[in-house]
């Protein structure tokens, strides 16, 4: 029988990410377990949407894709809030935990390489085929171990890189999703954990309990946005600027880093000007924006293109979790200071050492609506994951091809 393909075009992919973020919802909330162990909700909806496509196409022989054309705009504007709401006294705090956790970032970029050549050569593939059963699709993500894939070919005459390197990234997407909260409630509650600063609202906006009562005004809803995308836009000009120098990041870097500026400085400068930082309507805008860009991530996923390298990407992934597990456990925990910050970070790293770092940020926003705010994090975290982190992981993998 032919396979039907069955392509869902922008709007309606949207409109269906968000239907899945409200499934997650609606199963977080009765699921105990769920909430215990911080599932985060779009993450929840997202893995029962994938499953379900699957089904289509084990039974129906129906080819489901999605057109995600909106879906990135949804993490730049979640990346600008970030920006606005990091203050100063945190950037300043947070400036020796940041180099700390940038050298356990290159430790683990070594430590993924490492396990992903020595599977290779146990499966007998090219050792430096490991690469892409390592920090090139784990840490890196997809656009890495595609961009990476034909340099991988060149070196090994192997075939299909880029099939296994995206099937490593998409399974390792999911084990970042399902890690992070059960690590995080392990630390806390062995070591009853609190934070610093209990009473103050998370870096996204209040509280678990205090989310659900507090009141948005349209003003100050209208208000949130008209900032955001002054920040989107500024963003935009100061990415085009470090493109002219040879330097290409992501949108949302350059967005998030015009938010601290614009956020640290509109105070002062504009001092009548309505808060603007960790209220109501910025918690709300944010965790509307990282629910619908992860549910359409996580519903995007075609479980079946898996199959043909099951038994290596599976090996692969199992591996590299408890590798993973074991080094935030073991070794960034303490390093960063066995402290609740640390559990949190934890969480996160372990977001995006397995898959991305929208993933890191919706494991720390699950935690902190469940033990309470730890804002450093959320400041450090995205400049190490989100721009060093694709220095230092290009430099390891050209040294290693090019051995």
């Amino acid at each position: 029988m032919d396979i039907l393909a069955l392509e869902i075009p922008a709007f309606e992919s949207t409109t269906i990410g968000f239907l899945v973020f409200l499934v997650g919802a609606t199963a977080t909330r009765k699921s105990r377990f769920l909430r215990e162990f911080s599932i985060p909700e779009p993450v929840s909806g997202g893995l029962l949407a994938c499953v379900a496509t699957l089904a289509l196409f084990l039974l129906f022989d129906i080819e489901v894709s999605f057109d995600l054309a909106a879906r990135d705009f949804f993490l730049i504007l979640f990346f600008s809030a970030i920006g606005l709401n990091a203050r100063l006294s945190d950037l300043r705090e947070g400036g020796v935990p940041f180099l700390i956790l940038l050298g356990l970032t290159v430790a683990t970029i070594l430590l993924q390489n490492g396990i992903g050549m020595s599977l290779a050569a146990i499966f007998g593939e090219p050792a430096k085929l490991g690469v892409l059963l390592g920090s090139a699709s784990l840490i890196g993500g997809h656009g890495t171990a595609i961009a990476w894939s034909p340099e991988v070919v060149a070196v090994t005459a192997a075939s299909g890189a880029q099939e296994l390197g995206v099937s490593v990234a998409t399974l390792g997407l999911v084990a970042a999703a399902l890690v992070g909260g059960p690590i995080a409630k392990l630390l806390v509650e062995r070591h009853d954990l609190k934070p610093r600063r209990p009473d103050e609202p998370t870096t996204l906006g209040l509280s678990f309990k205090e989310e659900k009562t507090a009141p948005v005004a349209a003003t100050d809803l209208m208000h949130t946005l008209l900032w955001l995308n002054i920040t989107i836009m500024a963003g935009f000009l100061l990415g085009e600027g470090i493109a002219s120098l040879g330097l290409k990041l992501p949108d949302f870097v350059p967005c998030l880093l015009m938010g601290i500026v614009i956020g640290n400085s509109l105070p002062r400068l504009l001092p009548r000007v309505p808060p603007l930082s960790r209220t109501p309507a910025m918690s709300l805008i944010s965790d509307f924006a990282l629910g619908t860009f992860l549910a359409m991530s996580l519903m995007s996923m075609q479980l079946w293109a898996l199959a043909g390298l099951f038994d290596l990407i599976a090996v692969t992934i199992m591996v590299q979790m408890m590798a993973t597990i074991a080094f935030v456990l073991l070794i960034l925990f303490r390093v960063m200071g066995r402290d609740y910050r640390a559990a949190v970070l934890a969480s996160g790293f372990a977001g995006f050492a397995l898959g991305a770092t929208p993933t890191a940020i919706a494991n720390m926003n699950a935690v902190t609506k469940n033990y309470g705010p730890s804002p450093i994090a959320f400041v450090i975290l995205p400049l190490v994951s989100a721009f060093f982190v694709d220095l230092a992981n290009a430099a390891v993998i050209q040294t290693i091809l090019g051995l």
